[in-house]
């Protein structure tokens, strides 16, 4: 448990670490997040504009609490297909503790969207679909979650998700800002900090977890359905958090739960650390080469090289065309 008395000497987490908790008198468990220098490093080497950095910094804090989650080594893959000015996110974490990112954005579109003032995750989005895949390896099928992007932000996205594909209650809030340090030499240094904090009911019995089905959907027409008081007061309680409490570093994850969760009791476990590292390597980019017929291969020779960018890491690879066969 935490409480006043034992925070001094209490260990903090910290930004980039995962720390899951639960509140046993609300049947809820989840976790909570502060990311920074991890979200510096993927969005440092890609110069997005700051919208589009707001929003991939908001889809990697969701993909890290959801990633994390994962019992088994494997990866977990957000990616977005929209018709919108950012029409493809991807994030990929990859067990235990590996995230990379990236996005496609129409820099004219953007800008427009810019110029009415900070623009919703939503207007960036646009109109399309979500998906979230989880993939055991070749050995094993993957299992892919899709939600409708009609006008909605991550946030949201979450919520929909667990309700349609895992029948789970979940709640979820996230938040991205910026913060403005100094150097050495005093000069001022630029980053980003983004939090979250995920819920879920997880009661004993079903009965006390089951909840309306969605228009239009295939179950029942329960009138009858009373949410469960618990949960209620978990929803309630997610909704009093302020987007400084996710964002600023005085705020540790620990001291937000404790805030959140003081009067019933939050018990917290150990945080789990997350890191940017691309998985790409030279085998691997040589491995796609080699799968690509004769005639993409004769179209991406320049100079007698082979250029392959990396859109994660944006890492250069460069190839001597005369290692693979002239002919499939």
């Amino acid at each position: 448990m935490i409480s006043p008395a034992s925070q001094t000497d209490f260990t903090f987490a910290g930004q980039d670490a995962v720390v899951p908790f639960q509140v046993a008198s609300l049947d809820v468990r989840g976790r909570a997040v502060q990311l920074g220098p991890i979200l510096d490093k993927i969005l440092d080497r890609h110069a997005y504009p700051e919208a589009v950095n707001r929003l991939l910094a908001e889809a990697i804090t969701l993909t890290v609490l959801l990633g994390t989650a994962l019992k088994f080594e494997g990866k977990f893959i957000l990616q977005t297909q929209t018709d919108g000015p950012v029409p493809m996110i991807i994030t990929d974490f990859c067990t235990p503790d590996s995230i990379r990112a990236y996005a496609r954005y129409d820099k004219d579109a953007v800008a427009a969207l810019v110029e009415n003032g900070p623009p919703e995750a939503s207007a960036l989005l646009g109109q399309g679909v979500l998906a979230m895949t989880i993939d055991q390896g070749e050995h094993s099928q993957r299992y892919q979650g899709i939600v409708q992007l009609d006008g909605i932000g991550l946030e949201e996205v979450a919520r929909r998700y667990f309700r349609q594909s895992e029948q789970i209650p979940t709640d979820i809030r996230l938040a991205v800002g910026e913060t403005l340090t100094r150097n050495e030499g005093g000069g001022p240094v630029h980053g980003w900090t983004a939090g979250g904090v995920l819920v879920q009911f997880l009661p004993d019995t079903e009965a006390r977890m089951r909840l309306k089905d969605l228009p239009g959907g295939d179950g029942a027409d329960d009138h009858n359905f009373d949410e469960d008081d618990a949960w209620a007061e978990a929803t309630a309680l997610m909704g009093t958090i302020e987007d400084l409490e996710l964002t600023d570093v005085a705020v540790e994850p620990e001291r937000l739960l404790y805030r959140l969760f003081h009067e019933q009791g939050v018990r917290v476990f150990d945080a789990t650390p997350v890191q940017e590292r691309c998985g790409c390597s030279p085998e691997r980019v040589r491995g796609v080469i080699q799968g690509l017929s004769h005639e993409e291969r004769v179209e991406s020779v320049e100079d007698g090289e082979i250029t392959v960018k990396c859109e994660f890491c944006s890492r250069d690879y460069r190839f001597d065309s005369s290692e693979f066969p002239a002919e499939d």
